[in-house]
C-alpha cells in the first residue's frame, strides 16, 4: 500500500528582549548559576501579578507582518493548565483563541497562528539519578508558530525551518540558535492510504534541535507508521522523542488534546486592544519591517543580474547581503562609462569573490561576522575592477585579497608596494615567450605535432618567467603566433 504523509510543524522561538515576559528579570542565557536570574513573579509565588512585556508584543506583531499574517485588534492571554516540574506556577500563561497573529504564509506553507507565551524552566538529570530544576529560563518570552498540516516531506519541512530561522535573524527579534534551544522544532506526522481523504492518526515528535534531526525524524515516522498500517495495526496518538544516535523515535507519553489543558482567560492580565495607538502603534511597526530574504533574493537576481544560487548565498546573512549591495554600488559608480557586458562581469565577479574567497578566508581565520572583516566595500570594488581591467591576474588577486583581509590595505597600495601590476604589453611577453621556446625545443616540436599540452606547458613557463604577472590571454596569443 502507498501512503500519503501529512505534516504540521510547531516551532518555539525565544525572543531576545531585555527582560522576561511577565517580570523585570533580565532575559539572559549562557553560563548562569542555576536559579539566580529569578524573582517571585517568574517563580509563581502566591499574590504576585504578571505584567506583559510590551517589546515582546511589538516583536510578534512585526514577525506576523513579515509573514503576511492578520493582526487582530483584540488579543487575550490564557492559562494553559498542566503540571510539570519545570513549570513553577503549575500552569503556563499562553494564548489559544485570541493570538496576536492569525494566518500568513512562509516558504509556500500556510500558517494557522503565531502566539506569545512564557517558557518553562529546565530539567537537569544528575549522575546519581536525581532530577534538578533550573528556573533561570522560566518566563522567557516565547513565540509559538503553528503551521497548517500541509507539509508533505522531511525536505519540505527543513526548507521551511531554514527560511524561518533566516527571517527571525533578519528581523533581529530572535537569535534562533538551535544548539542553545532558542529555536525548537516539533513535528506532527500522520500517513493515510493513497486515494483516501481522511487524515491518519498523528504522532508528535518533540524537541528537535537541528534541521537534520527534523528531516530524519519525519522520514523515520513516515516509514514507522506505514509499516504499522501494512500489518493491519493502528497508529497510536502519542508524543514521541528523537534519538539521534539510534536514528529513531521513541514513545514518551500519550498525546494531550486541547481540552486537556483547560484553557481559560488569564485573570491577572487584561485583554489587549491593539487598535489603541497609545499602547502600540501598528503602522509604526509595519514601517519597521525590513525587506525579507525571499524578496531580497528576487531583487538581487533582477537588479544585479546574478544567479539564483548566488542570490541565495548572499541573502543567507543580512549583513552579508548589505555588504554585497555596498560593493555593487561602488562598482556601479566606478564603471559608469563601461559597457553593460563589462559592468555585469564586474558585479558577478564581486558576488563570486564574496561567496567563495572572502567567506573562505573568514572560515579559515575564524572570523564569524562580515562586520568584523577589515576589507571595506570600496576596496573590494577596486580589486574587482582591477581584475576585470586585466591589471592583475586572478592568481595575484587572491594573494592581494589575503593581504587586504589581514590589514584592510587598499589593493592599489599593495600592487604598488609589491610591484604586482599585470604585464600586458606584447613586447615584454614576446621576449619571455622566445626565451621559453629556446629553452624547450622538445615542447616546440610537440606543439608542431598537434599536442595541445605542449602549449599549456609553455604558457605556464612564460608566466613563471613573468613572475605570474603576465596577462594569460595575451601570453597565449603571443605564444601561438610565435609558434606558428
Amino acid at each position: 500500500m502507498k501512503y500519503i504523509p501529512t505534516i504540521g510543524l510547531e516551532v518555539h522561538m525565544e525572543l531576545n528582549t531585555a527582560t522576561k515576559m511577565f517580570c523585570r528579570c533580565p532575559n539572559e542565557s549562557g553560563d548562569l548559576r542555576p536559579n539566580t536570574n529569578v524573582c517571585p513573579i517568574c517563580l509563581g509565588h502566591p499574590g504576585t501579578m504578571p505584567v506583559a512585556n510590551k517589546e515582546a508584543i511589538r516583536s510578534i506583531i512585526k514577525f506576523g507582518m513579515s509573514l503576511g499574517g492578520e493582526i487582530p485588534s483584540l488579543s487575550i492571554f490564557d492559562r494553559k493548565s498542566y503540571f510539570y516540574p519545570d513549570l513553577p506556577k503549575g500552569y503556563q500563561i499562553s494564548q489559544y483563541e485570541h493570538p496576536f497573529v492569525r494566518g500568513g504564509k512562509l516558504a509556500g506553507v500556510e500558517l494557522t497562528r503565531v502566539h506569545l507565551e512564557e517558557d518553562a524552566g529546565k530539567l537537569m538529570h544528575a549522575s546519581d539519578g536525581a532530577t534538578l530544576v533550573d528556573f533561570n529560563r522560566a518566563s522567557v518570552p516565547l513565540m509559538e508558530l503553528v503551521t497548517e498540516p500541509v507539509i508533505s516531506s522531511g525536505d519540505e519541512a527543513v526548507k521551511f525551518a531554514k527560511e524561518l530561522q533566516l527571517i527571525l535573524r533578519y528581523l533581529g527579534i530572535c537569535n534562533a540558535d538551535m544548539e542553545k534551544g532558542e529555536m525548537r522544532l516539533e513535528a506532527n506526522i500522520s500517513v493515510r492510504p493513497e486515494g483516501t481523504e481522511k487524515l491518519g492518526t498523528k504522532a508528535e515528535v518533540k524537541n528537535l534541535n537541528s534541521f537534520r534531526s527534523l528531516g530524519d525524524a519525519i522520514n523515520y515516522e513516515i516509514k514507522r507508521q506505514s509499516e504499522i498500517l501494512d500489518k493491519g495495526e493502528k497508529v497510536i496518538q502519542e508524543t514521541r522523542g528523537w534519538n539521534q544516535i539510534k536514528a529513531e523515535t521513541f514513545s514518551q507519553r500519550s498525546k494531550e488534546q486541547a481540552h486537556d489543558y483547560r484553557y481559560h482567560p488569564e485573570p491577572d492580565l487584561a485583554p489587549i486592544d491593539l487598535s489603541d495607538k497609545n499602547f502600540i502603534d501598528i503602522e509604526e511597526i509595519r514601517r519597521g519591517v525590513p525587506e525579507m530574504p525571499m524578496e531580497k533574493r528576487a531583487r538581487f537576481i533582477s537588479e544585479f543580474g546574478i544567479s539564483e544560487a548566488q542570490a541565495i548565498g548572499l541573502t543567507d546573512d543580512r549583513a552579508l547581503a548589505n555588504y554585497f549591495e555596498e560593493v555593487s554600488s561602488e562598482v556601479a559608480e566606478e564603471t559608469a562609462e563601461w559597457s553593460d557586458e563589462n559592468k555585469q562581469k564586474a558585479i558577478t565577479l564581486a558576488a563570486n569573490y564574496i561567496l567563495a574567497d572572502l567567506k573562505g578566508l573568514m572560515n579559515e581565520l575564524n572570523v564569524l561576522n562580515i562586520e568584523d572583516v577589515k576589507i571595506t566595500p570600496e576596496n573590494l570594488s577596486d580589486l574587482v575592477i582591477l581584475i576585470v581591467n586585466n591589471e592583475v591576474t586572478s592568481r595575484m588577486a587572491k594573494d592581494i585579497l589575503r593581504e587586504m583581509f589581514s590589514d584592510g590595505t587598499d589593493p592599489k597600495n599593495i600592487i604598488e608596494v609589491r610591484g604586482l601590476k599585470q604585464v600586458s604589453d606584447e613586447g615584454s611577453i614576446l621576449e619571455a615567450a622566445k626565451a621559453v621556446m629556446e629553452a624547450n625545443p622538445a615542447a616546440v616540436a610537440d606543439f608542431k605535432k598537434g599536442k595541445e599540452n605542449a602549449l599549456q606547458f609553455m604558457i605556464g613557463q612564460t608566466m613563471a618567467r613573468l613572475k605570474g604577472q603576465g596577462n594569460p590571454g595575451v601570453v597565449k596569443t603571443v605564444l601561438e603566433k610565435e609558434l606558428k
